[in-house]
């Protein structure tokens, strides 16, 4: 379509690059600008190029036209394009190669630059070099002349500064002397600064020493005779001296009290402040006024924690009244440190490691002034509050006391090793050997009063005594009413035993009855005791007490040896050392007396006084409730033993004639209650056999003699398993096992025992069948006893010889069988049993010889061969 080609060529205005209106093509117009612009596109440059190339008389031509396509302008237009652009090239390498002749000559002289630079610097090391050599001794003459210079430039410096400060003295005496005045004094004074008023303090002291010397008239006399300084003898030559006008001593000694409340007054403001520096330099002056006393005083004294404390310091001690009462209880965990000690404690770890910090940086003399600021806190602060706390536990109980000192000597050890550990003025070092010399002995100092001599071991005797006693009391009143006057030998050596339980008691309410016994103490005894009050302990015969109170009871005696225990761990915590072993003793006596003595003892000689009475007994079964004593006793004397051999008797290794006397004490003491239960346990198989003796005694002669008819053996003897004495005596023995098992522990003693039980009832049965005679039937029935008795005693637990050996059991049961073997079998029983050599030849006779058929031939001859 002609029309739309038209409009659309009108409509389209593609940039030109031509200059002007031609039929021919121009070449195109760009510099470099053109391709440095940022927004330059090749795309568009090409189509720019294109779009110039066609004449405006072509794109509007007829439509025919349009197939036809001319080159020709297209590449006249693009070789003038490329001309240009070649053009451009050339300028643009021209340029660069200016630019880089010209970055060629400054890197040139930048090379020249650095050389001579670097010869300059050469050239001074070296000679630095050689002038460090120089002083450095490389050259002995140029060293030696260096330090001669600098010796004499410093000698030369002291002697102008002590020119001046001589000649300034000297201004300043004439000035005290002749005018009574300290004005050039006062005005470096007054300029303030810390080494002026050094200055003033070292003039001052210097002025002093000349008026000690010119004006002896000022100073006070000795025995009405001048005193005599530094040489001068008040001769006639001091005595011509012209004698100063006015009293130079007290200006002087004005002058300087002035200058030192001027120092303090400062240093308090410094301190206010928080001015590290000023106080530093006040204090260095102070220290010659009178080696810093006065500003240690000020600062130590004026504290505000001190004055905060010295007005809490007359609070009492309160606390929660019942870790008062668990702190007297020895049954109950001690609550620790009381709480207002802790507080303080806590406070003087956090104020003495603050204050540290202050004095290191405040004092040049820090060591001095920390050790004075740690005396005032333990002695005042920490002392009187330790006191007040100890004061207050004693009068709640002795025990109160204890745990109370061992607690607060524990948290006090703790604040020492912490504040060891922090370093104080050494900070983050550990605190230096004079610190910690001065923490070690105000600790020490502390707790001297409660430890010199014996006062801290007669403390825990007394405790642990009273509240055995309390423990003990009842179970004295039970056996000391059982004790009777003694009316055998046996008894007589028994009254011992009594005297001491009376004499238990007696210390007992007499201590009750102390005036000296706090009140909460006197509670907590008569509670362990089980009494309501101190009247009833007072009048014996109206406390009640039952047969529990007189056995022994292993819960009470885990709680003594607990509450030793307890006493020991505190002893060797708070009283370690070279008196260990002598503390150690005395527990170790308390313990024996009261365990061993009073306890165990009264407990087994009531058993072996019942044990002896029922040997006597004939008209009815012996009593063997005493038997199950036996039981806590040994488990007792076992917890005693190991308590003793594994707990005191190692601490008492440091001395060793100590240790051998507690030693030797201790084996005796284990053997007499060793012996003392073996005497019952004799006792009471006495005891046994003596009743079962008794019941044999009552077998019938007929038992084993029963009548020939044999219509009666087949009603009688066949149905009967044992005679009725058989039954009896089993009935009897089959009780003792029960009885014996929960009164021993089953083991070697238990065995022991009853093997020995079963040796003396086989003695009785050898005996016991030598008394009858026995025919052919009644052999039987002593077969029938035989096996009855004979199962009783595998019943109980024997040894295995007596259990299985041919001595044992199985010789019970032979002697049915001498009685039921024919002569020709019991010649060859008889015959083994004598090889054997388990039965003696009398036995075994006596056992044939109650034969029915004794008089017959063949037994005859068995007897001949015995």
């Amino acid at each position: 379509m002609p029309g739309t080609t038209s409009t659309s060529s009108s409509t389209s205005q593609p940039p030109t690059l031509y200059s002007g209106r031609s039929v021919f093509g121009q070449a195109p117009t760009f510099d470099l600008e053109t391709f440095s612009n940022r927004e330059f596109v090749v795309k568009d440059f090409v189509e720019s190029l294109s779009d110039s190339a066609v004449p405006p008389n072509r794109k509007s031509g007829p439509a025919n036209q349009a197939n036809a396509f001319d080159p020709k302008p297209f590449i006249r237009t693009f070789e003038n394009a490329l001309n240009r652009m070649v053009d451009i090239s050339s300028d643009l390498e021209h340029r660069e190669n200016e630019l880089s002749a010209a970055v060629r000559r400054a890197e040139a002289q930048h090379g020249r630059a650095m050389q001579s630079t670097k010869t300059e610097l050469d050239e001074a090391m070296a000679k630095f070099e050689r002038l460090d050599s120089s002083l450095s001794g490389n050259d002995q003459n140029s060293v030696s002349r260096t330090v001669k210079i600098g010796q004499r430039l410093e000698e030369l410096d002291r002697q102008r500064i002590r020119a001046q400060d001589t000649r300034f003295l000297i201004q300043c005496w004439l000035e005290v002397s002749e005018r009574g005045e300290l004005f050039m004094l006062e005005d470096i004074r007054r300029q303030g600064g810390g080494e002026g008023k050094v200055r003033c303090a070292n003039i001052a002291r210097q002025l002093m020493k000349i008026s000690q010397r010119l004006d002896q008239q000022s100073w006070p006399q000795v025995d009405g005779a001048p005193v005599h300084v530094n040489g001068v003898n008040g001769g006639p030559i001091a005595s011509k001296k012209k004698r100063p006008r006015h009293n130079t001593r007290e200006l002087i000694e004005k002058f300087s009290e002035t200058l030192e409340k001027d120092l303090l007054k400062s240093f308090d403001e410094f301190y206010r402040r928080e001015n590290f520096d000023g106080m530093h330099d006040c204090a260095k002056v102070l220290y010659d006024f009178n080696s810093g006393a006065s500003v240690i005083g000020a600062f130590v004294n004026q504290h505000q924690f001190f004055i905060d404390r010295s007005q809490l310091i007359t609070e009492e001690v309160g606390g929660d009244p019942e870790s008062w009462e668990r702190l007297a209880d020895p049954d109950a965990q001690a609550p620790g440190v009381e709480p207002s000690l802790q507080a303080l404690i806590e406070e003087v770890k956090i104020v003495v490691q603050e204050e540290s910090a202050i004095i290191r940086r405040a004092f040049p003399y820090a060591e001095q002034v920390m050790t004075k600021f740690l005396q005032r806190v333990f002695q005042q602060s920490i002392q009187q509050r330790l006191e007040m706390v100890l004061e207050k536990a004693n009068t709640i109980s002795s025990l109160a006391f204890l745990r109370s000192l061992q607690a607060a000597r524990s948290a006090i050890s703790t604040l020492i090793d912490d504040l060891k550990m922090h370093g104080l003025i050494e900070s983050p070092e550990p605190a230096s050997p004079q610190i910690t010399m001065v923490l070690d002995q105000q600790f020490d100092d502390l707790f001297v009063p409660y430890f010199a001599g014996s006062t801290y071991i007669e403390r825990e005797k007394r405790n642990l005594e009273e509240l055995y006693s309390s423990l003990l009391f009842k179970f004295t009143i039970f056996h000391s009413r059982r004790r009777k006057a003694p009316t055998t030998l046996m008894k007589s050596l028994a009254k011992s035993g009594s005297e001491m339980l009376a004499s238990a008691r007696d210390a007992y309410v007499e201590r009750l009855d102390s005036s000296d016994l706090a009140p909460a103490q006197k509670k907590m005894l008569l509670r362990i005791a089980g009494l309501k009050d101190a009247e009833n302990a007072k009048a014996q015969t109206e406390i009640e007490v039952s047969t529990e109170d007189g056995v022994l009871s292993t819960t009470n005696t885990k709680r003594m040896l607990k509450w030793l225990a307890e006493a020991v761990g505190r002893g060797l915590e708070l009283n370690g050392g070279n008196e260990t072993a002598r503390d150690v003793s005395a527990l170790l006596h308390i313990l024996i007396s009261n365990m061993a003595e009073i306890y165990l003892e009264t407990a087994l000689d009531a058993a072996s006084d019942l044990a002896a009475l029922q040997e006597t007994a004939t008209k009815s079964e012996p009593d063997l409730s005493y038997v199950p004593t036996l039981k806590p006793a040994i488990t007792i004397m076992h917890l005693l033993s190991t308590f003793i051999h594994t707990i005191l008797l190692p601490l008492a290794n440091s001395n060793i004639s100590i240790r051998k006397d507690k030693t030797r004490s201790t084996t005796q003491t284990l053997e007499n209650l060793e012996n003392k239960v073996n005497n019952i346990l004799q006792h009471t198989i006495d005891v046994i056999l003596n009743w079962t003796s008794r019941l044999l005694a009552n077998q019938k002669k007929t038992d084993f003699r029963p009548r020939d008819d044999p219509g009666a053996i087949q009603t009688t003897y066949t149905e009967l398993l044992q005679t009725p004495t058989c039954q009896t005596v089993y009935t009897f023995l089959s009780r003792l096992r029960p009885l014996f098992l929960t009164s021993l522990t089953p083991g070697p003693n238990l065995t022991a025992f009853l093997t020995e039980l079963a040796l003396g009832f086989r003695s009785l049965l050898f005996a016991h069948f030598q008394k009858f005679q026995v025919n052919a039937a009644g052999g039987i029935m002593v077969t029938k006893d035989l096996t009855k008795y004979i199962d009783v005693m595998r019943t109980w637990e024997l040894g295995e010889e007596f259990e299985q050996g041919s001595g044992g059991l199985e010789a019970v049961m032979e002697i049915g069988h001498l009685f039921v073997l024919g002569p020709e079998a019991l010649r060859e029983r008889v015959r083994g049993l004598r090889d054997k050599g388990v039965w003696e030849a009398g036995v075994l006779r006596g056992i044939v010889g109650r034969r029915e058929d004794v008089g017959s031939a063949g037994v005859q001859s068995v007897l001949g061969m015995l």
